[in-house]
């Protein structure tokens, strides 16, 4: 087992991440950043991204991570590619992170930009056209299905609302719900139901997603007459939740029911002292790329100040 002290120590490279290590690098904490088992986050598998400020043509998702990669390096931030795979956060001035159960870095000051995962329905040809019109997030990737028909799993407020955001854009939205009820509230329900482009199929699940180099359309089953039929969609939206990539740190960190960090209002900071949290690990509303940006911005100041409080920096 390898170890080492650093001043600043971010685990995640997400926008977040990447983010809060140009803010940190500048600041000259020089910051070590561990990609994770993900390197770049979920934008690795967005195909098109359009509506993050500074790129008028649109970016592809992994293109965008290689520039936040490279612009964090050019200030000097020792990227690594590694996992976290255990914490031990009982000291406040030292902090314990262990990559891949091989190296202890010891860190006075930690982000936490690990990111959330989407739900899936555990579908091969729904990860096979992942990012070519199968989507988990409807507010990223709805422009580009304007005027057309799609379809989207769920019955909870996540699916509801990113149903009601598609109707805007789209000719019509099938709402695919296992059940003959949905599980949202109330608002949202009547919200739903009174879209005259949104249709709910009740009883429904989806046994695969068609198409071959884009979707074409999905094949449901009724699950009441076990009967299948197809529906014709040009988009896919899994809307079913997410999980946050926050396991590791619920023996220290506060936590809402569903995993998610968190932070004390208007900051970045944890409960634990010199522990901060950016990005959907601690966004369960908005998981944005921009939104994620922005708090890693905010992780890193908070950090640098910190450690100068502290008397490290």
């Amino acid at each position: 087992m390898s170890s080492e002290k650093v001043s600043c120590l971010i685990i995640g490279s997400g926008p977040a991440g990447y983010t809060a290590a140009i803010y940190a690098s500048r600041a000259g904490l020089s910051p070590v950043l561990y990609t994770g088992g993900q390197p770049g986050g979920q934008l690795t598998i967005t195909t098109e991204v359009e509506n993050y400020p500074g790129y008028p043509e649109g970016v592809q998702g992994p293109q965008m991570m290689i520039d936040f990669e490279n612009q964090a390096r050019r200030f000097g931030a020792d990227i690594r590619y590694g996992l976290a795979t255990k914490v031990d956060f009982s000291n406040p001035t030292l902090h314990k992170v262990w990559i891949d159960d091989t190296t202890l870095i010891e860190s006075p000051a930690v982000i936490i930009a690990t990111g959330a995962s989407a739900k899936w329905l555990g579908l091969e040809s729904e990860q096979r056209l992942n990012g070519y019109g199968v989507s988990a997030c409807a507010v990223c990737d709805g422009f580009f299905f304007r005027n057309q028909e799609v379809a989207i799993v769920g019955g909870g407020d996540t699916a509801c609302e990113e149903a009601s955001y598609l109707a805007k854009l789209c000719k019509k939205v099938y709402m695919i719900v296992r059940r003959d009820e949905l599980r949202a509230s109330q608002v949202m329900q009547n919200r739903v139901k009174s879209t005259p482009n949104i249709e709910i199929l009740w009883n429904s699940e989806t046994e695969e997603v068609l198409g071959d180099q884009g979707v074409t359309g999905v094949r449901l089953k009724n699950i009441q007459t076990e009967e299948s039929y197809t529906i014709d969609v040009t988009g896919f939206f899994v809307a079913i939740g997410h999980q946050p990539n926050t396991e590791i740190f619920k023996e220290y960190i506060d936590m809402d029911n569903a995993g998610y960090i968190q932070t004390i209002k208007g900051s970045a900071k944890t409960n634990v002292e010199g522990v901060f949290a950016c990005g959907d690990a601690q966004d369960n509303i908005y998981r944005q790329a921009i939104t994620a940006a922005g708090s890693g911005c905010m992780a890193a100041l908070d950090a640098e100040r910190y450690l100068t409080e502290k008397g490290i920096h």
